[in-house]
């Protein structure tokens, strides 16, 4: 069986423990300098533009663009790759706006959260609360699964030992050094990912020749570049739509918009962001289009390492490990962090323990839990793409609601509320059975037979679509 694999599984070990243990023994070291809460939450509301920059773009870019990308290219064609581009960039360019208003209107917060706690009640309150957490923790699981599956494939190492691994590594010097050492380690992880990713550029360009081309593209699959070709535009606002909005939600950005030193330089490193990120989405897109005109029988997700590991070569392989776990490793610091710093903030409006409770101790105790969940769904392997797709829906379902808000002071809680359960309903009504075949609407309650061939097929675009927009329909609607 080994013969089958690009490495020993010693020597996968062996880089995988070396890589998590420099990351660890910087991020303890740095930290050191910075305790208190203020440096645990907002990393002393001091950073730079460099440091903000690399470590916005080091947390959006998990281990997750080396599967998802060039997966939904083979199928959803340029329309998917430019909707999944988009989607993870947009919130960079929406936090400019949004930021500065957040920092104005209540510069000594730290979560969207809190912010949203002092505009609506403890009911609307605790259902984000829990909505941010759960999507929170399944991006947790989905990283630390993705990470344990690629050096699985390469080594065939136990998808626990790599889980175990770099969850304790991460979560040592997290927990100790909190917001300040996520971003230190982020920025040398960032300098990693992004050399590694110009170096495999360069050489699949290199090797693949005339290949790695649009004209290759058309000539074996015109379809995936036609603007005729629907599945492209549906993929293409399906990803748009929910990376955008999940990303929105995300505690780690925020987290960053309150970290920066000033608001010039959370405008510039969020510029510099949003324009690094979408061509490092587009290329690994694009190298799923590439791998499936090459091989229509490659498996979808692989897209990018069949490209880069054809030769089979060890030092190929050691560089993949090497980018997975700096992109997993990034992510899985700020996820950590993000999830914790919500409880410490709004902890005590949600449980409402004694006076005397310590939410940083209790924070950690609830993400050491979290993350044995995410060791176990990690080292069973299981496919929680259709979990994270649930996930999407809920903040969908969220999105215009909460931030229309920001701009509109007449919405009430009670407003907002229904708007967002409503919003919910339909998107659940819609969203689409694992086999995505049917949806509880469609295909249950009224009959397949009765759904037209595009509906059945766009069930998920559809789910996220209504959940996005009826809320607004329905705030709209209260008004009239």
């Amino acid at each position: 069986m080994d013969k089958t694999y690009f490495l020993t599984q010693s020597t996968s070990l062996t880089i995988v423990i070396t890589i998590s243990l420099i990351f660890l023994i910087l991020g303890i070291y740095h930290s050191n300098k910075f305790q208190g809460l203020n440096n645990y939450l907002t990393a002393n509301r001091n950073i730079g533009t460099f440091s903000l920059t690399t470590s916005l773009i080091a947390s959006a870019l998990g281990a997750w663009i080396l599967f998802g990308p060039a997966s939904a290219s083979t199928w959803g064609g340029m329309g998917a790759i430019i909707g999944y581009s988009l989607g993870t960039a947009f919130p960079m360019f929406f936090l400019i706006f949004l930021g500065k208003k957040i920092r104005k209107e209540f510069p000594q917060g730290s979560t969207l959260v809190e912010f949203i706690r002092k505009k609506f009640g403890k009911s609307l309150f605790k259902l984000i609360l829990l909505m941010t957490i759960f999507y929170m923790f399944i991006f947790l699981c989905a990283e630390v699964t993705a990470v344990a599956v690629l050096i699985n494939y390469i080594s065939g190492t136990e998808l626990w030992l790599t889980a175990l691994i770099v969850l304790l590594s991460t979560l040592i010097y997290t927990l100790y050094g909190g917001l300040k050492a996520s971003i230190f380690t982020d920025n040398i992880q960032m300098i990693v990912i992004f050399v590694l990713l110009l170096i495999s550029l360069i050489y699949i360009n290199s090797f693949s020749g005339s290949q790695f081309s649009f004209e290759f593209i058309k000539e074996k699959n015109p379809h995936l570049l036609s603007s005729e070709y629907i599945p492209g535009y549906t993929a293409g606002l399906t990803f748009f739509i929910a990376v955008a909005a999940t990303n929105l939600f995300h505690q780690g950005n925020w987290q960053r918009v309150y970290a920066a030193k000033d608001y010039k330089t959370l405008k510039k490193s969020l510029i510099i962001s949003f324009f690094v990120i979408i061509p490092i989405v587009f290329y690994m897109g694009f190298s799923g289009m590439v791998a499936f005109s090459i091989d229509p029988n490659i498996r979808p997700d692989l897209g990018f390492f069949s490209l880069l590991l054809k030769e089979k070569t060890t030092l190929l392989s050691v560089f993949i490990i090497v980018l997975g776990l700096a992109l997993t490793i990034s992510t899985v610091d700020t996820l950590i962090n993000a999830i914790s710093s919500l409880i410490v903030v709004d902890g005590k409006a949600l449980f409402n323990f004694r006076k005397e409770t310590n939410y940083l101790k209790f924070s950690k105790s609830v993400i050491i839990f979290l993350s044995i969940i995410s060791f176990v769904v990690a080292s069973k392997g299981f496919d929680i793409l259709y979990l994270f797709l649930l996930a999407d829906l809920f903040c969908c379902a969220f999105v215009l609601t909460i931030f229309y808000s920001f701009y509109n002071k007449n919405i009430s809680e009670k407003t907002a509320y229904i708007a967002i359960i409503i919003g919910l309903i339909g998107g659940i009504l819609l969203f689409p059975s694992p086999d995505f075949s049917k949806s509880l609407l469609l295909g249950i309650l009224i009959p397949k037979e009765l759904i037209t061939p595009f509906i059945s097929q766009s069930l998920l675009f559809l789910s996220f679509l209504v959940a996005t927009l009826l809320p607004f329909l329905v705030i709209k609607a209260k008004k009239i």
